[in-house]
């Protein structure tokens, strides 16, 4: 399949290959960034109780406003233990029970305390009160299969009493940069090399889409090279590589793939940057061959790795993920080419604005680390203008 393919095209060509990984059990502690296989329910009510909001005075409303004789004290963890009568009061803090027979709380700044009683302000019935299972009710779904967790989910299941959740397993991703100019940041470069950043890159981004990763580093643009490094990142259930795969002699790595029984689904996608991409299967592995630019690498990764990886672990949405804003310039579009432009998120007053930054090509990362978004201009004749609304990723 050698004529570009759109995006969505190849993005659906990806999709279709990937088969969500096995199921494990994890602690709920930690299961940050992991995607729920079965859905997490509450195993109790939230609260439990009947609860205070407030520090104050734990009482029945129809007796406020009014002097209350106090009767003894619900701290969190000691709730009260007998009832609240008529005329009487009990000191209460904050998500403590609210003893039997109070209905409400008057908060500590609404008496006076005299002696063995408290002078209280009105109140009105189920004020102050938290009452049990306002926040979700036991058997309720807190979060559904598909989920990726963040904090605040982990948070909410601990909350409800779960301990462990059902997650698929981890994509194992093997990362492979081509080319003999590369050398590790810190070395001595010598003339004609430059400092291999793409798998530092690509690492970062598969590390928080959630795989586990295998840098296998660098190789030289020599097919005994190419070929042990491939086999070993076939291993993998992911092999990304970065490089090699355009049509100069010292590409390798497509015809290396194809005779390592690797399937080609499709290579050269209508982008810029980007175009080179491929992407192909061998057996289980799906492989995606990046170029060897950063930018171009960056925008094949949230394009088609990221999302391949999120589906993998069985994420419902895995992406991309595309936000909505007006573009800050205008910008000439590609004939033949969907572009991703790097550019800075402002605020405007209509939400927000895409100003492109200066120096789009695709080897400039110095000059992408300044962006915060990918924004998506159509490919077509003449120019999108500024101020017309525009799709838009935020990499992280």
């Amino acid at each position: 399949m050698n004529a570009l393919v759109r995006v969505d095209e190849a993005l659906g060509f990806v999709l279709a290959e990937v088969n969500p990984l096995p199921v494990e059990t994890v602690a709920v502690a930690d299961a940050r960034g992991r995607v729920l296989c079965e859905a997490v329910q509450a195993a109790v009510d939230l609260p439990p109780f009947d609860s205070s909001a407030m520090d104050g005075f734990a009482v029945r409303s129809g007796d406020t406003p009014g002097r209350l004789v106090l009767t003894g004290a619900s701290a969190a963890g000691s709730p009260f233990p007998g009832a609240v009568g008529p005329g009487q009061a009990v000191e209460i803090s904050t998500g403590a029970v609210v003893p039997a027979g109070a209905d409400a709380v008057v908060p500590i700044e609404r008496v006076n305390v005299v002696g063995e009683a408290v002078d209280a302000e009105g109140v009105s019935p189920g004020e102050h009160v938290r009452p049990r299972g306002g926040d979700v009710r036991s058997g309720a779904v807190v979060a559904a299969a598909g989920t990726r967790l963040g904090a605040w989910a982990v948070g909410a299941a601990a909350a409800v009493g779960v301990a462990e959740v059902r997650v698929a397993r981890r994509p194992r991703v093997a990362v492979i940069a081509t080319g003999s100019e590369l050398r590790e940041p810190g070395a001595a470069l010598r003339e004609g090399e430059i400092y291999e950043s793409n798998t530092h890159l690509l690492r970062a981004l598969l590390e928080q889409a959630g795989a586990q990763v295998d840098v296998l580093g660098s190789v030289a643009d020599d097919e005994q090279s190419t070929r042990a490094a491939l086999e070993r990142g076939l291993e993998a259930d992911v092999l990304v590589t970065s490089g090699g795969v355009s049509v100069g002699r010292h590409d390798l790595v497509r015809a290396t793939l194809a005779s390592l029984g690797g399937e080609e689904v499709f290579w050269r996608v209508a982008v810029k940057p980007g175009k080179p991409v491929s992407f192909g299967v061998r057996g289980s592995t799906l492989v995606f061959g990046l170029p060897g630019n950063p930018v171009s690498a960056l925008v094949g990764f949230e394009l088609f790795v990221r999302p391949a990886v999120l589906a993998l672990q069985g994420a419902s949405r895995p992406g991309p993920d595309w936000h909505t804003g007006s573009l800050g310039a205008a910008v000439r579009r590609d004939r033949e080419r969907d572009q991703l432009l790097r550019a800075r998120v402002v605020d405007g007053e209509r939400g927000p604005v895409l100003e492109p930054v200066s120096g789009q090509e695709s080897h400039m990362i110095v000059r992408a680390a300044g962006a915060d978004a990918l924004a998506f201009v159509e490919r077509g004749d003449g120019e999108q203008q500024a101020g017309s609304a525009v799709r838009y990723l935020a990499p992280t």
